[in-house]
């Protein structure tokens, strides 16, 4: 639910712009798209319009914000001006255009006139898109900088592997925060600072990573079934796994296509007959044959016993499918009646 400013938006725009000549406020309406309905427009396009070039539509742009600033009716509004800037104080001082809106219009033509205010008001401050962080609005230069370094410090202690639960981030980005200065923070804040990393993003289950690991940024057949796995925490069949694909991520998944997606992909192991468990997890590639062979290497010679125990820990699997399986010419049973490689 937004929250309510003490304004319209609409209004208080259409009043600061009363004061200027024709063609400055026909020219700033047609860049912020003020007009009902109209989008913003290029320095280009209304170059064209005018017939002058897009760097005269520029200077035109900014001597008409200027005389906005300069003018009775700004200083007439700036009770409304100090409203927003302390409705973005309460909402974290430093965030993205797409949060901003979000929180503050309740109606979606109030959009353009709020970005509007935001860029005429004086203690507003865009800073640009770089690789790290989203375009966002800023009041606070001091407090822009700590959110910005913990942020940085956030995603360089997350891995590439890692997702993390949602109360967890929030609890880990505290802590960091702290030790960069911030004193006072609530959860929508760090909601709104969080969005503002390029490097950290949230997959479909609400679990943060990084942005570019593809257990976040979900595309394919394999990545859902990656995610379902996970969650459930204990090997599935593929039958399973398509059913959950569908509860959790309301995709449509044949269990045939989920299959051949499972078997091709190095994140998964064939743990049984059509089960599947997450390599990650500690499972050995392969068939039985290849996992005790790899048991035996790393072990030693053990009996027959032994060897299904610890091939019952990696696969699903009968006694008696690891017992036909020792009977491979791969391995010999030695005088004292235990299994090795043959060499």
């Amino acid at each position: 639910m937004p929250k309510r400013l003490s304004f319209s938006p609409r209004e208080v725009s259409s009043e600061l712009l009363l004061g200027l000549p024709e063609r400055s406020r026909a020219i700033l309406v047609d860049r912020y798209g003020l007009k009902n309905r109209a989008d913003k427009r290029t320095l280009e396009a209304i170059g064209q319009e005018y017939g002058v070039t897009r760097e005269r539509v520029r200077q035109i742009e900014n001597h008409g914000i200027a005389a906005i600033r300069a003018s009775e009716a700004y200083r007439t509004y700036q009770g409304a001006l100090t409203d927003l800037r302390t409705a973005l104080e309460d909402l974290g001082g430093v965030m993205s255009e797409e949060s901003i809106l979000e929180a503050l219009t309740e109606e979606k033509g109030d959009a353009k006139h709020l970005v509007f205010l935001l860029t005429v008001g004086h203690p507003f401050v865009y800073e640009k898109e770089t690789p790290d962080f989203v375009g966002r609005w800023q009041v606070n230069p001091q407090l822009a900088e700590q959110v910005h370094n913990a942020l940085q410090a956030l995603g360089e202690a997350i891995s590439e592997n890692d997702l993390v639960a949602e109360n967890e981030i929030v609890e880990q980005f505290g802590r960091i925060l702290k030790d960069a200065g911030v004193k006072r923070f609530t959860p929508e804040m760090i909601d709104h600072w969080l969005k503002l990393s390029k490097r950290l993003g949230k997959n479909p289950l609400g679990e943060w990573g990084r942005a570019d690991s593809p257990h976040v940024r979900v595309k394919s057949m394999r990545d859902f079934a990656y995610l379902t796995l996970k969650r459930h925490g204990s090997p599935m069949h593929f039958m399973e796994v398509a059913q959950n694909i569908e509860k959790l991520f309301k995709r449509k998944a044949h269990p045939a296509t989920c299959h051949n997606e499972l078997i091709n992909d190095q994140r998964f192991v064939l743990v049984g007959r059509g089960l599947y468990a997450l390599s990650e997890w500690g499972y050995q590639p392969g068939v039985v044959r290849d996992v005790i062979h790899s048991i035996l290497e790393k072990e030693g010679p053990l009996t027959r016993d032994e060897i299904v125990e610890r091939v019952k820990r990696e696969r699903y699997v009968k006694d008696a499918t690891i017992t036909v399986n020792l009977q491979d010419p791969a391995f010999k049973c030695t005088p004292d009646g235990k299994y090795c490689v043959v060499e």
